[in-house]
């Protein structure tokens, strides 16, 4: 494991002070009850088809396991991290995807959670980047533990994956705040020519549909956590400025999918269940 860092920035302190209220506290005033209610509601596995045109011929009818913001810590320890991840073995991805936020604030020894995640041995790769969250303590260790495992590490980079039938271009980037830090980033990992882009915030879509990507994935909202009964869209990531907080979204033949996540920032959730999703991509012929 990567040395940890002796010095603390003021991201670290300002999370640190927000993961302590907000989430142990919140934790400790209900005498455990709400994390142990959350554990209770477990995570949801669902799946989702998803049309888009242009999408490649050879790739028609992938699936793609997208796993996001487990936030690793006192709400989710590695254990269940590992019984999260292992229940996707029957789902068979052919790609597997984490869109970061692997751990909530301090660097954790991660080894099982990726040795799991990397035992589903998908046909056409396994892949990570890093959220904002991961960048907190330690990115680097975070990244070389995933590595360890096999899992490939996208910083603002692209890799190619063939399975002797298909092959699958997949580009990630570093974590960005605004869009047009986003932008840059994406401009970064020279991402114009792929099939699949992973970006821990969604910000980054709009510059992925401009040059014409077929489908961003993305996590980072939580959904907001609360949302109204039967309106995902209309949550507290929305009042917090996510436009594109939770689902599906389209712009022009692109595709955004972001998912609520399958860990929590604070111990509750209502009308936002968590959730690791299987994404079926199917190509839609023009009509």
């Amino acid at each position: 494991m990567a040395k940890r860092r002796t010095s603390r920035s003021s991201h670290y302190r300002r999370a640190r002070l927000r993961h302590f209220f907000l989430t142990r506290g919140l934790n400790r005033i209900s005498g455990d009850r709400l994390r142990q209610r959350r554990r209770s509601d477990g995570v949801q596995l669902r799946e989702l088809r998803v049309d888009i045109p242009g999408w490649p011929v050879e790739l028609d009818g992938l699936s793609i396991a997208h796993v996001s913001d487990l936030h690793i810590g006192d709400l989710m320890s590695v254990n269940d991290a590992v019984r999260i991840i292992e229940s996707l073995g029957d789902m068979n991805p052919d790609v597997v995807c984490n869109t970061g936020d692997v751990v909530d604030l301090d660097c954790l020894n991660l080894s099982s959670f990726f040795q799991a995640t990397a035992a589903l041995q998908p046909s056409l790769g396994n892949y990570l980047v890093l959220g904002n969250h991961d960048e907190l303590d330690d990115p680097a260790s975070v990244a070389s533990q995933a590595e360890e495992a096999g899992i490939s590490v996208l910083r603002n980079t692209v890799a190619t994956a063939s399975d002797g039938e298909r092959t699958l271009r997949v580009g990630g980037i570093d974590w960005a705040r605004s869009s047009s830090a986003c932008r840059d980033q994406v401009n970064a990992a020279g991402a114009g020519n792929i099939d699949l882009l992973l970006s821990h915030n969604p910000k980054a879509f709009d510059r992925a549909a401009e040059l014409g990507i077929p489908l961003t994935l993305s996590g980072h909202t939580h959904g907001g956590q609360i949302a109204r009964k039967n309106r995902p869209n209309a949550n507290l990531a929305l009042a917090m400025t996510h436009r594109r907080n939770a689902g599906l979204y389209e712009k022009g033949d692109s595709r955004l999918f972001v998912t609520v996540g399958a860990g929590d920032l604070f111990p509750l959730r209502m009308n936002c269940p968590a959730e690791i999703v299987l994404l079926r991509i199917h190509r839609l012929e023009a009509g």
